[in-house]
């Protein structure tokens, strides 16, 4: 199994029951994520030299893009003159995504700062 399909087979589990073309743009969320996180990794460092890390963060960035595709948000009010919509918390949970996302692949990137004990 290669890196991306390792990506899509975690990101399949952590989504839970997806509609078939859900699955497509999920899967290709995922390719986008690891060609970019793979460019953002420091030199020298393989994806696969943090395998476990890498899959986990990768998977979280195309649940998260996924979820700002998918996720619209709670309509809160609609006003019929000159037509107005609000929406609510639609991206609470993509900004959670890629923060975990983040912490996981931080350690293993060049653009990135983390402690690291004294």
């Amino acid at each position: 199994m290669n890196l991306t399909e390792q990506v899509c087979t975690q990101a399949m589990l952590l989504a839970g029951d997806l509609e078939p073309r859900q699955e497509e743009l999920l899967k290709l969320l995922c390719g986008a994520a690891v060609s970019s996180l793979k460019a953002r990794l420091r030199s020298g460092l393989r994806a696969e030299d943090c395998l476990a890390d890498f899959v986990a963060a990768a998977s979280l960035y195309a649940l998260a893009t996924m979820s700002t595709q998918t996720d619209m948000g709670q309509l809160e009010w609609i006003t019929a003159g000159d037509i107005t919509l609000h929406r609510s918390g639609s991206d609470a949970a993509a900004n959670c995504l890629r923060y975990q996302a983040g912490l996981i692949i931080a350690p293993y990137l060049k653009d990135s700062f983390t402690f690291q004990g004294v």
